[in-house]
């Protein structure tokens, strides 16, 4: 690995040329992007015009014409694309081009709030080549594992900048500001001479191999290494495994550790000999098996065979918006990434369109409008592409009869046979099915006209339209909704739309007991947000008992029009299971939604803890008594260093982050907290802070652990670095290493902290 990465520094410096992606030498489609094309860019009906693009020779980066006068970056990261996607799949292709070309038409999708680009290519064969191509290589980016981005992304910024092949002590500092990390004149010169063996004044060759080795070296490593490192200088099979048991905390034998050297050590005579070099235990430290992210929880390893009520259900509010909730867009793309992010209850809030066709938009705003159809569409392309596991379709209808005809039309029509229709049992059910019974199953939640038993009823068919209440949770602050009485105002249902109604029939919420006595298993209520908050705090032990046999859904207030979030922890402690987030805005909020369900394979689903199940518990979040939800843990944790922190202002070449680190428990109240590391001065290449902080956790199954690191700021809030979060009962105990992710929850290449965990049974 450390050969490769010099042999790439050398092409790099001597011919302005990086290394072919790594198993994509000689591939047809690669050599076709590096010669590059004309495509068709479209961004209306009367704006389509041909552009080259093409492939740079980093293999990393797309360069485009552009005709603009002041002339905008004319290159794009190939790690800044989400997705690239053949056909009309999307809404500006659908909108400004014909059927026809459907075969020649490809958009690729970034991550972030960067709009799309929407491309037609002169032939089906270009088209495919466009889009084999591109996915090869975002693909190949992903695989590269932490080490060899860190060295891929080191190599493409160590270039000397007049060309000639060699760095002087001024492009050495240049470039050590590109990687984020400040350094005096003193220190500067003294790495300098060390490197410059040559003493000719400038860096090249082995000298430049020499920096790196410099640059990368790990101190925290060493130590770690050397301790364990009782064989020769080496890591024998047995050293390392009794690292894994005594450090690592694992349930590992003779046989992992071999494993272990097969899998990661790059020298072929310390494999031989069944031992791990240094560089060797760096891979495994940065690979899956050193994360702090239990690798056995990236698959589904929960029991999905309790009913549904049994699970939180990531969730998500106003999903057609892209933005605010006054004037922003309203997109299919919304749903396709949400549901990408494996949310598996999406909203739909339903007006009458123009042409007799239903739309979706927030009511009684600027926000603008997509047909109704074309979200079923996007929902049934991408729903089970992430997750298999069911998803519910929250209905807010406000449209008159005629059109909730269409869209009961509409569902049927293109969700076809994976729409729930009926229940799943012949006769009347008296408790909800599992998500393994509704695996890739759409399930529909709104009014129904009558009971679920008429399903199984010989009488007549009943009406074929009534009134209900309208469900407006936009009019919530308002009373344009009311009549007045102060009662809600009516709509008529049509039976059409009112009979996919199964498991997820709304209703007004009366109080727990009359829920308990009237409200049949499959009826449930929507709460807004200060509802559910103060029932969670007043009455929590009765909001739990409520969610084991019935589904709660929570939303955010309507004067939250920036599209902000609420907290969902407290209502997660309530055992609420759809507790619905704006997912366009990033927040802490959706940090933690995020980590509550990276577990359990991404699913969407998360069983809840045992406690928050059996109708005997006497759990109460709020004040803690003695029963089987306390697990009394000792959780002590120690932030050894980071590596490769972005630079949080690229057009100030001097400026350099002064990291640190924050480290937050979230779950019941006695359990949240938060604590920080101090912030070290201009360094966010390998700052190195050593503190240990201790946790005292009561309730492990409800906690979630959030790093965040921050640019320390004596004057104005600290700037957001990278965070991650995960489930207390989802990390690995020992020596780790923790990906960062940018505000919108992609993951920082080459970035990363590096800890020290345990999660002990407190004495």
């Amino acid at each position: 690995m450390m050969q490769l990465f010099y042999v790439t520094v050398n092409v790099c410096l001597t011919s302005n040329l990086c290394v072919t992606p790594l198993g994509l030498e000689g591939d047809v489609d690669l050599q076709f992007l590096l010669v590059g094309g004309k495509l068709m860019k479209v961004k209306s009906s009367s704006w389509k015009k041909e552009r080259m693009y093409k492939l740079h020779d980093d293999n990393a980066t797309i360069w485009h014409e552009s005709h603009r006068i002041f002339k905008r970056k004319q290159t794009f990261s190939i790690d800044d694309v989400d997705s690239v996607r053949k056909g009309r799949q999307s809404e500006g292709l659908q909108k400004h081009t014909e059927a026809h070309v459907e075969d020649r038409c490809f958009s690729i999708f970034f991550k972030g709030r960067r709009r799309n680009l929407d491309l037609v290519a002169t032939s089906v064969e270009e088209a495919r080549q466009w889009v084999n191509g591109l996915e090869k290589i975002i693909s190949n980016m992903k695989k590269l594992n932490r080490q060899q981005t860190s060295e891929h992304n080191t190599s493409e910024t160590i270039s000397d900048k007049n060309k000639d092949n060699m760095m002087t002590l001024k492009e050495l500092k240049h470039f050590l500001r590109q990687i984020n990390i400040e350094v005096d004149e003193t220190y500067a010169k003294l790495l300098f001479t060390k490197c410059d063996t040559s003493n000719s004044g400038t860096l090249e060759g082995s000298e430049i191999k020499h920096f790196y080795d410099l640059l990368t070296h790990r101190e925290e490593i060493d130590v770690i290494y050397e301790k364990h490192a009782a064989t020769g200088g080496q890591m024998s099979a047995q050293d390392l495994l009794n690292f894994l048991q005594n450090e690592q905390r694992e349930v590992a034998t003779l046989e992992d550790a071999l494993r272990l050297i097969e899998k990661y050590e790059l020298d072929d005579s310390a494999k031989h000999m069944n031992h791990m070099t240094k560089d060797g235990f760096l891979m495994y430290l940065q690979q899956e098996e050193g994360s702090i992210f239990n690798p056995a929880h990236k698959k589904v390893f929960q029991d999905m065979s309790q009913p549904i009520n049994d699970y939180f259900i990531s969730s998500s509010h106003n999903t057609y918006l892209m933005e605010d909730q006054l004037k922003g867009p309203s997109s299919t793309e919304a749903y396709i990434k949400a549901l990408m992010k494996s949310c598996r209850c999406v909203e739909l809030d339903c007006w009458d369109g123009a042409h007799g066709e239903p739309v979706i938009y927030h009511g009684h705003t600027l926000t603008s409008k997509v047909l109704f159809k074309d979200v079923i569409k996007a929902i049934k392309e991408y729903a089970f592409k992430t997750s298999e596991y069911p998803v519910i379709l929250s209905l807010e209808n406000h449209c008159t009869l005629e059109q909730q005809k269409l869209m009961a039309k509409h569902m049927i029509s293109i969700l076809g046979s994976a729409l729930l229709t009926s229940p799943l049992e012949d006769q009347m059910p008296t408790a909800f099915p599992s998500p393994q019974e509704l695996k890739g199953r759409f399930i529909i939640k709104g009014k129904r006209l009558n009971k679920l038993d008429a399903v199984f009823s010989n009488t007549s068919p009943g009406v074929e339209e009534d009134c209900v209440s309208e469900e407006d949770e936009s009019a919530e602050t308002s009373n344009s909704k009311t009549d007045t009485n102060g009662q809600k105002s009516k709509i008529k249902l049509a039976k059409q739309l009112s009979d996919l109604v199964i498991y997820c029939k709304s209703v007004h919420f009366s109080g727990f007991e009359h829920a308990k006595d009237k409200q049949a298993f499959y009826e449930m209520s929507s709460f807004k947000e200060s509802k559910a908050v103060n029932l969670a705090e007043t009455a929590a032990k009765a909001f739990i008992h409520h969610n084991m046999t019935k589904l709660s859904r929570i939303y955010p207030a309507g004067s939250r029009t920036a599209s902000s979030n609420y907290n969902p922890v407290p209502l997660w402690n309530a055992g609420c299971q759809i507790v619905a987030l704006n997912f366009q805005t990033p927040s802490k909020e959706m940090d933690l939604n995020q980590g509550r369900f990276r577990s359990n394979g991404l699913s969407g689903y998360i069983l809840k803890p045992e406690f928050q199940r059996y109708a005997g518990s006497e759990f109460n979040p709020m004040t803690l008594t003695k029963g089987p939800w306390i697990k009394h843990k000792a959780f002590h944790i120690m932030v050894i260093s980071a590596q490769q922190l972005p630079k949080l202002n690229k057009d100030k070449p001097k400026s350099i982050v002064d990291p640190l680190v924050k480290v937050e428990i979230y779950g019941v109240p006695a359990d949240t907290c938060s604590k920080e590391t101090r912030s070290i001065e201009n360094n966010g290449f390998n700052p190195m802070w050593n503190e240990t902080f201790q946790f005292d956790i009561q309730v492990p199954e409800l906690a979630m652990l959030r790093f965040l690191v921050e640019d320390y700021d004596a004057t104005s809030q600290n700037d957001l670095i990278g965070h991650y979060c995960l489930p207390l009962t989802s990390l690995q105990n020992g020596y780790r290493h923790v990906p960062l992710l940018t505000k919108r929850g992609d993951v920082i290449p080459s970035a990363g902290l590096f800890v020290h965990l345990m999660l002990l049974d407190a004495k």
